[in-house]
């Protein structure tokens, strides 16, 4: 299996419209690490409830590419060979992969790279072919819609 990110997001605009992952340093320095892909799924809290997408699939990116982040940053862009946004619209992580739900909402865990189960390392395998190929040009940070100065520290 493929090396995989998998993170409770809290808030939206990270990654951006383009799929730019880190334009408010989202997981800081953590984008700086290697992996094959990245899937991130609603917190429970407070401020994931308050934008719809607690306990939900948001965002798949698998193929990534990495670039220098501005100076203020604590990692780099990262962009995907293929993408996919839910928004709030997303499947609730417990019916789409039951085991990863089970494992991230039970404890108070943030993020996770390594030590996945049999049945965790299955449903992310399908949870992955769900990232359509990007049918344009991946733009750069620069061109895309990243807020330049703002950090998310709290990410």
């Amino acid at each position: 299996m493929s090396r995989v990110l998998i993170y409770k997001r809290t808030h939206p605009g990270d990654p951006d419209g383009d799929g730019v992952f880190g334009c408010e340093d989202c997981m800081g320095a953590i984008r700086s690490r290697t992996f094959d892909a990245v899937i991130g799924v609603g917190g429970i809290g407070h401020e994931a409830r308050s934008h719809g997408f607690d306990g939900k699939l948001h965002w798949i990116g698998v193929g990534p590419t990495k670039q220098p982040g501005e100076a203020w940053m604590r990692g780099p862009f990262v962009t995907f060979d293929r993408y996919i946004d839910f928004g709030s619209d997303g499947p609730l992580l417990s019916e789409v992969a039951p085991a990863l739900a089970k494992r991230f909402y039970s404890s108070r865990l943030r993020h996770l790279m390594d030590g996945f189960a049999g049945k965790e390392q299955a449903e992310i395998a399908k949870l992955l072919l769900l990232a359509p190929a990007r049918k344009q040009k991946r733009r750069s940070s620069a061109s895309s819609g990243c807020a330049k100065g703002k950090s998310r520290r709290s990410c």
